[in-house]
């Protein structure tokens, strides 16, 4: 039966693909429609722009921390009650933020219960669960799973966009939270599935690549040299925290962009439909980048690409020093959108490189905790800059500095196998 199932014409691996990036697709529209509905909430309520990002602040804490409850529940009970439970918290964040009438109330719907239901349906955990599934191609796998991420971006921006004009934003949140509902419970008890030794199946790729043996479980000499290295371990580690810098820059630049594009091109008198669609092309840009960075770890590994990456973040900034029109701002969401998603496939490609597959929900859940961190920070404190000073200079200067820092910071990642008895000592 297990030899049918492995000479299958489709490898039940590019179903979990499937599946993850449908899920991906409706997570990114229904968080990134935050940036759309950023000023008709302020319009509405009359509140800051610092009061509003400490809401999606909150958000991203809340989200970040359940990042490693999300592992380690993944690790043990594997993904599709994970996903049906997180999807239950996410539909009730939404629906209830359409009736809030105060920032209390915001903050219990989108700061809290939203911010649950993220963690188990968002990128972190799809990439995790899609790595698992492959051996051969693996980068290229993940990164059409994360690409369904853009996707969501690119086409349900510019609709909440218009639904937000035409019909307000309250009935925005509510229908996304209805199609979630639904559309995450179905895959996750129809389709989705954890680890393929579970089921009798090894990742797709594995008899091609490896003649004779089962790697599927952690290698180990008599010295435990090569055993996978687990959260305590990897934290003996100089790399591990090399790239939790980088992660939490990354995320920094990633949300501040995807947040306040938006209002910042509003600012300068360009349209709202005309922005929503900034933020739309940025999507699509960035499902080239990640279609991109996959493959290209296959072939190259991903320190390289996280240097490029960050490099361009870094001149991206300075020109916004410099111009603030139409056309900066497009350059902007199309270069940076490209960049956007890149270390979301890579992150468990190196992670797993470094310290092996074992431990990898645990390990990719601590830093994507750290990301996330990062993404509810600095769009926080772009608000308040913006609150203060009128406008986001001092963040476009203080993010091409961070985007600098975590340049040296990946430098300093030393891309192999990290050894048991080195974590140790």
């Amino acid at each position: 039966m297990n030899k049918q199932k492995q000479s299958g014409r489709i490898h039940y691996g590019w179903y979990i693909v499937g599946a993850t990036f449908m899920i991906l697709c409706f997570n990114a529209g229904a968080r990134y429609a935050f940036g759309v509905m950023f000023k008709p909430i302020i319009k509405e309520f009359g509140w800051g722009r610092g009061e509003v990002s400490l809401v999606f602040f909150v958000n991203m804490v809340i989200f970040a921390v359940s990042l490693l409850i999300v592992g380690k529940l993944y690790d043990r009970y594997g993904p599709k009650w994970v996903v049906i439970i997180s999807t239950i918290f996410i539909s009730a964040g939404f629906m209830l933020t359409s009736f809030i009438h105060s920032i209390g109330q915001f903050f219990l719907s989108y700061g809290i219960l939203a911010a649950f239901g993220i963690a188990g349906t968002a990128v972190p955990l799809m990439a995790t669960l899609t790595s698992k599934w492959f051996d051969k191609w693996r980068g290229f796998a993940v990164s059409l799973s994360v690409s369904g991420n853009s996707i969501g971006q690119f086409a349900l921006v510019p609709l909440f966009s218009f639904f937000a004009l035409n019909y307000g934003w309250r009935s925005s949140y509510l229908y996304i939270g209805i199609i979630m509902l639904i559309v995450n419970i179905l895959l996750a008890v129809f389709v989705i599935k954890g680890d393929p030794r579970h089921f009798g199946l090894k990742p797709y790729g594995f008899l091609e690549t490896k003649e004779g043996g089962d790697d599927t479980q952690p290698p180990a000499s008599s010295e435990g040299h090569t055993m996978d290295l687990g959260l305590r371990k990897a934290m003996k580690t100089s790399a591990f925290w090399f790239f939790n810098i980088v992660m939490f820059i990354c995320g920094g630049g990633d949300y501040f962009a995807t947040i306040h594009l938006i209002p910042l091109a509003t600012d300068y008198g360009i349209p709202a439909m005309t922005a929503g669609n900034m933020l739309a092309w940025y999507g699509l840009m960035s499902l080239v980048g990640v279609l991109i960075a996959g493959p290209v770890a296959d072939f190259m590994g991903s320190k390289i690409p996280i240097i490029l990456t960050f490099v361009l973040r870094v001149l991206l900034f300075i020109m916004l020093i410099q111009y603030k029109n139409e056309v900066s701002f497009y350059v902007f969401a199309f270069a940076f959108g490209f960049t956007h998603l890149i270390t979301a496939p890579l992150t468990p490609i190196l992670i797993g490189k470094l310290y092996g597959f074992t431990y990898i929900g645990i390990l990719t859940g601590f830093i994507n905790t750290v990301h996330f961190l990062g993404a509810g920070f600095w769009p926080y404190m772009a608000g308040v800059i913006f609150d203060k000073t009128g406008s986001y200079q001092l963040a476009f200067i203080l993010s091409a500095i961070m985007a600098f820092i975590a340049v040296l910071a990946m430098l300093l990642v030393k891309e192999r196998r990290h050894l048991t008895m080195e974590a140790i000592s």
